[in-house]
């Protein structure tokens, strides 16, 4: 009988992949945020325009649905410009623990000799 050890499978290999990716991916987490807050800012003036003539011209069917539009894109917003701070906040921190973790390696390697 031959006995087959499986190993187990995790989300990463090590934190170091986990920290190299994760700075990979940071700055373009961080600028989607800041190009969806502008974008749906440009569009939350548009559709409160929008909203502004229908109610000029008394369409009600129009008016409701800009006036349901404008609240989505201000929840948009206000989630986005959340991220944002979140990825800003936390820029910093991720870096310092990644350039930590680069120094324990290297340490690593100079302590055992090949």
């Amino acid at each position: 009988m031959s006995e087959e050890k499986t190993e187990k499978t995790y989300p990463v290999r090590s934190l170091h992949d986990f920290l190299a990716e994760l700075d990979k991916e940071w700055n373009k987490f961080r600028n989607g945020a800041l190009i969806g807050i502008v974008s749906s800012g440009i569009l939350f003036v548009f559709v409160i325009l929008r909203f502004l003539g229908a109610i000029r011209r008394l369409e009600l069917v129009d008016g409701v649905f800009m006036l349901f539009a404008s609240l989505f894109l201000v929840y948009s917003i206000y989630a986005m410009l959340a991220q944002y701070r979140f990825f800003n906040r936390w820029e910093r921190r991720v870096g310092l623990l990644l350039h930590l973790e680069e120094e324990l390696i290297g340490e690593k390697s100079v302590e055992k000799p090949s």
